[in-house]
C-alpha cells in the first residue's frame, strides 16, 4: 500500500496501492457496509431508500442554477442525517423537508421548483405564497435584506424620469 486517506466524510477509505511483481498501481476504496434505510411513501408503501432518486430530484430542481457543485454535499448531510435518526425507516415527508431546508437556503429558484412537485402545487396562487413565504423567511433571517423578486422603482413625482 502507498496511500490510504478517509474520504466522503470518513465514511470511505481510498487506499492507493501496487503490485508487488508487476508494479502496477492501482486505488481501492473501502466502505462501510451499514444497515439498509427504507422510506414510507404517503400512501404506507414501504420502499428501499435510494441515493440515485434523491440526488436526481435535487438536480431536476436545479437546473440550470449555478448550484450543481453543491448537489452531492446536499445529499450527503441528508444521507448523514437520516443515518443518525432513531429507526430505519424515515418518512418520505422528512426527506422532503430536509431537502427543501437545504435548497432554501442555496437557491430559492431550485427550491421553489422543488417545493412546488413536493407540495403538489395545483394553482398559481399555491406558487405566490411559497415565494412570499420564503421572502418572509428570508428577511426574517438577514434583516434588511433586499426582497426576492423588487419592484422596479417608480420615478419621483413630477419627474419625467430624464436628466
Amino acid at each position: 500500500m502507498i496511500d490510504s486517506r478517509l474520504i466522503r466524510g470518513g465514511r470511505a477509505v481510498r487506499r492507493r496501492r501496487q503490485c508487488a511483481s508487476c508494479a502496477r498501481r492501482y486505488t481501492t476504496y473501502e466502505r462501510l457496509e451499514e444497515e439498509p434505510l427504507t422510506v414510507r411513501k404517503r400512501g404506507g408503501v414501504v420502499e428501499a431508500y435510494e441515493r440515485a432518486k434523491l440526488k436526481r430530484s435535487i438536480q431536476v430542481a436545479c437546473a440550470k442554477r449555478p448550484v450543481a457543485d453543491a448537489i452531492d454535499a446536499i445529499v450527503d448531510e441528508i444521507e448523514e442525517e437520516l443515518r443518525a435518526a432513531d429507526g430505519r425507516e424515515i418518512a418520505a415527508e422528512r426527506i422532503g423537508e430536509l431537502v427543501m431546508e437545504r435548497l432554501s437556503s442555496l437557491d430559492q429558484v431550485a427550491y421553489v421548483r422543488f417545493a412546488s412537485v413536493y407540495r403538489n402545487f395545483q394553482e398559481m396562487v399555491e406558487f405566490e405564497q411559497e415565494v412570499r413565504e420564503l421572502e418572509r423567511r428570508r428577511q426574517y433571517e438577514v434583516p434588511g435584506q433586499a426582497e426576492l423578486f423588487p419592484r422596479p422603482s417608480e420615478p419621483a413625482h413630477g419627474s419625467s424620469g430624464e436628466e
